[in-house]
């Protein structure tokens, strides 16, 4: 086979375990054949519109079969998949469609009329609705294997991450920075062929789809696809599908925890809980370590597919608060700005090398540049390390806030409450919330003898951010913390604006 990359992995899969269940969704269960198949007809349906190698095919929608099919056609093609969150408002979305010069866009009846209102400045041509209109596109193209040349150094995957500098950076991941990432996985977590995956996490987003539904398909087992997280359902679909691996956020075991079925439900087939985004609060942990259930938690990025650091489940207590040691192959280290290895306990920036790293940011060749030193990359992130190896996450260099496992960058918000006309100046910062660890507060600065109303300034973000990035409180101040060159101190605006709700 040519194709070394994740477009053979349902050929791959077919020949070795042809009748085994891949995928589960709803009524519809699809065998490791049936996805070849259907993959292969997709790719073809593809290139019959036009799609060739390196084209870039973008998906929008919910946790669907299509979604995977689409991922899998890409890599079949040669061609680029991109991801696109559907929490997205529709000038977000048309971005990262110009951004990636997006040829193809399948997507979800859900989103049908987002993308009837897209503007005509993309350089999208083929749009397939899933739903009657995939299902035809199928059913009329040809089954007939496609070997096309792919490569591990090829790009796979661009997947949009916020950037500091308030527009979203597409991350180019390779077929090779995948395969290592699913293979770090394999190794450092026990997934066993007989697994039952209950993918309620969107698949686009890095984890669930890098940390839980490829390593699961690469082994074998089967990917129960639910549209979105709801605690009650949850309990149903454990126990329907005898679930053996979840992930999800702190925020998505908080609420299954807090249920009313918590302490009824039959969670016997659970052997993993797999979490990220931000660290699991201990009393977390205790509650399910009550149930017999144990975190294996992590510390990862959009740029290193993700998987980064890992915590096992022999020292999610003793090591809490931890993002753990590196995964098998990955290597981190903590360091100095001068990038000399920081002492056990001294604070410094984490770094990683591997084969799951990125090449870079799509079409930002300096942004890539200034991101890698001498091979590593630089995370933004500041922690220590304990006298064991262990890496405890303290801080955030860049500004970043993390709200229910959502990556969220102050600079985007900022530029548009700028544009906002009795809005001289702006900061937006974490505060914290019970509910999602943490949410955006915008401290805004009126312009003399505006009258500013914090509704209406929330309002004005309405339709042109994802629901999500938009503050939850604003509080109207009379001027900003800076230094004499005019650089604002956001430290500074955390203490005087950030306790409280």
């Amino acid at each position: 086979m040519r194709n070394e990359g994740l477009g053979s992995w349902p050929a791959r899969r077919a020949r070795k375990t042809p009748q085994r269940t891949a995928l589960i969704h709803g009524d519809t269960t699809l065998t490791y054949a049936q996805l070849y198949e259907r993959t292969t007809r997709l790719a073809h349906a593809l290139r019959d519109r036009g799609v060739r190698r390196g084209d870039r095919i973008a998906y929008l929608g919910p946790n669907h079969p299509s979604y995977l099919e689409t991922l899998f056609a890409a890599g079949t093609l040669g061609a680029v998949f991109v991801p696109l969150n559907t929490r997205l408002a529709g000038p977000e979305i048309a971005y990262q469609l110009a951004d990636s010069g997006t040829k193809a866009l399948v997507y979800g009846p859900s989103h049908a009329g987002l993308v009837a209102g897209l503007p005509g400045n993309t350089d999208v041509r083929t749009y397939v609705e899933v739903g009657a209109e995939y299902e035809e596109a199928l059913a009329g193209s040809s089954a007939e294997p496609i070997d096309a040349p792919v490569t591990a150094d090829d790009t796979c995957i661009i997947m949009y991450t916020s950037g500091t500098t308030g527009r979203p950076k597409g991350a180019m991941l390779t077929h090779g920075n995948l395969t290592w990432n699913a293979v770090n996985v394999l190794v450092d977590q026990d997934v066993i062929t007989d697994e039952r995956a209950l993918v309620s996490a969107p698949l686009f987003h890095t984890a669930g789809l890098n940390m839980l539904t490829l390593p699961v398909l690469l082994k074998g087992g089967a990917c129960v696809l639910v549209e979105s997280f709801v605690p009650e359902a949850t309990f149903d679909l454990i126990e329907q599908h005898r679930i053996t691996f979840m992930f999800g956020v702190p925020t998505m075991f908080d609420q299954v925890a807090r249920h009313p079925r918590w302490a009824d439900a039959d969670l016997s087939s659970l052997r993993m809980l797999s979490c990220g985004g931000s660290p699991v609060p201990t009393p977390l942990i205790a509650r399910f370590q009550e149930r017999g259930l144990t975190f294996l938690q992590g510390y990862g990025m959009t740029e290193a597919s993700p998987g980064t650091l890992f915590l096992d489940a022999e020292h999610a207590v003793s090591k809490a608060g931890s993002a753990g040691v590196p995964h098998f192959f990955s290597d981190v280290r903590v360091v100095r700005p001068d990038l000399t290895l920081a002492e056990v306990g001294e604070p410094g920036e984490i770094v990683v090398h591997g084969p799951h790293v990125m090449p870079g940011y799509w079409g930002l060749p300096e942004e890539t540049a200034a991101s890698f030193t001498d091979g590593w990359f630089r995370s933004g992130d500041a922690a220590r390390i304990d006298e064991d190896g262990y890496v405890f996450v303290v801080d955030r260099i860049k500004d970043m806030i993390i709200s229910g496992g959502e990556n969220i960058y102050p600079a985007e918000i900022e530029d548009l409450l700028l544009a906002h006309p009795d809005i001289v100046e702006c900061a937006v910062i974490g505060v914290a919330d019970e509910k999602w660890g943490e949410v955006p507060r915008a401290v805004v600065v009126p312009r003399e003898g505006a009258a500013l109303d914090a509704d209406e300034v929330l309002a004005s973000l309405s339709g042109r951010l994802a629901k999500y990035k938009i503050p939850k409180s604003v509080v109207i101040a009379d001027e900003l913390p800076r230094t004499a060159s005019g650089k604002l101190l956001k430290a500074r605006v955390r203490k005087a604006f950030g306790a409280g709700s």
